[in-house]
């Protein structure tokens, strides 16, 4: 190889001092300038750098296209998207964009209950005056207090220009709006499903709505209603769900509680002229140990709910306590997800396995200190679509439990347990027992760990 006109032998016995000059001088295109038009040049270089360092500070950011604005400031915080508007009039014109008002949540937290941040109040009358009739997806996010929920109300009542399509009311602590006046919420709530006439997501848990709010809910958007989610709505009767069900046709995700559940719905929701549901999620919830009674849905309901809707996931949360659970797993369950929220006795753990061929996930939060092998490999067995399973205060033995992810298989998508879970054995140690799950499988497994503060 050579640089220039001489060889790397001939460079190598240059001195230190020369091979520099020379290579110096190489770069330079063999050019050899003296020392003041260096300086000239070098002086030129940085005036031309800083006419461009200063163009693109005064023109660049300032005249970026507004679509390019617009979606840097989707992913900005609602504050940091307030300053943001003040910097230049392209940037605020931004800022009111119908696009960027299309998605919002209030949050409405009170300093004195809530370490998180509200939304300003002058930014809310803001909305309210100039985007009211931009929002079409609301949610309400407040906190245990009553001044929140009535902030809420207080906003709803003047989105008489609103269109929405989703709407959904989140407590983020116990439900405030239930310590309102029940006509306060309604009137409040009324307005939207008055004025919106295409709803259709609603969430309105923890709620005093009632069934003549879910009338005019109905009168208003039948046509376009997929999703109502009303867990612990004690104003709701099962004659309000029915004529949820018998006139929102397009109705495809259903979320109530177990006392609502009535084999009269499930029949309903059966019926030809009424959608196939895609979700019907149940909560059964005991808030005091023997006071609540609990019904018991015909088997021949269920059936004729699942002819009709044979692909429903049927989603089941279970917060009841142990003698409590009778009604419920004495004959064939289509449910498809179980949660248990509270102990579970072995007895009931076994039933599961008999009744719920259709079962994909199952939780349990917690047993006792029965080992639940025998009840693991029934479930196993029986329920064929089984790909999801986590354990958390319970007891399995290792060889029980690799025996059940073997039979199980490479199905298993997600399998949590926590290492507490799993009793070692003349079999497999827990330094082993990762190898053995690992290997049905076709992944490498552990067990959860308790983290260590």
């Amino acid at each position: 190889m050579n640089f220039g006109f001489l060889s790397i032998q001939q460079l190598s016995r240059m001195g230190k001092k020369k091979r520099f000059v020379f290579l110096t001088r190489m770069k330079r295109g063999g050019r050899d300038t003296d020392q003041n038009s260096s300086e000239e040049g070098t002086a030129e270089k940085f005036k031309k750098l800083r006419t461009t360092n200063a163009h693109s500070q005064t023109c660049d950011w300032g005249n970026l296209l507004q679509d390019i604005i617009l979606q840097v400031f989707k992913y900005l915080p609602l504050l940091d998207r307030a300053h943001a508007s003040q910097v230049c009039r392209n940037w605020n014109q931004v800022f009111h964009m119908p696009d960027l008002w299309r998605c919002f949540e209030f949050e409405l937290n009170q300093p004195a209950t809530s370490y998180l941040k509200a939304t300003h109040p002058e930014l809310i009358k803001q909305i309210i005056k100039r985007h009211s009739n931009h929002l079409q997806y609301v949610s309400f996010k407040v906190d245990s207090s009553k001044e929140s929920a009535e902030a809420a109300c207080d906003i709803l009542s003047q989105l008489v220009n609103c269109s929405l399509k989703t709407l959904g009311l989140i407590s983020t602590a116990r439900p405030s709006f239930m310590d309102l006046p029940k006509s306060h919420f309604i009137s409040a709530l009324t307005v939207v499903f008055v004025n919106s006439k295409s709803l259709s997501s609603l969430k309105i848990d923890d709620t005093p709505v009632d069934d003549p709010s879910l009338k005019v809910l109905v009168a208003n958007n039948s046509d376009t209603l997929k999703l109502l989610k009303m867990s612990s709505c004690p104003h709701v009767s099962p004659a309000g769900i029915l004529c949820v069900a018998d006139q929102c046709h397009g109705l495809r995700e259903l979320a109530l509680n177990y006392h609502l559940l009535s084999d009269e719905l499930l029949l309903a929701l059966s019926s030809e002229k009424h959608v196939r549901l895609e979700h019907l999620r149940i909560d059964v919830v005991s808030e005091n140990p023997g006071q609540t009674h609990f019904h018991t849905i015909q088997k021949s309901s269920w059936d004729a709910f699942i002819r009709h809707s044979p692909k429903v996931n049927l989603v089941m949360y279970f917060f009841l306590y142990e003698e409590e659970f009778d009604p419920f797993f004495r004959y064939e369950t289509p449910a498809t997800h179980l949660y248990f929220g509270r102990s579970v006795s072995k007895d009931v753990l076994g039933r599961v396995g008999m009744t719920c061929p259709r079962l994909v996930e199952l939780v349990v939060c917690a047993n006792g200190l029965r080992p639940l092998d025998e009840e693991l490999i029934r479930i196993a067995e029986r329920c064929k679509n089984l790909s999801a399973i986590g354990l958390g205060e319970c007891e399995v033995s290792c060889s029980a439990f690799v025996e059940f992810v073997k039979m199980c298989g490479g199905r298993l998508s997600q399998l949590s347990i926590m290492e507490e879970v799993l009793i070692p054995d003349q079999k497999y140690s827990l330094e082993q027992i990762h190898w053995e799950v690992s290997k049905y499988l076709g992944r490498v497994w552990f067990p959860d760990m308790m983290p260590t503060w």
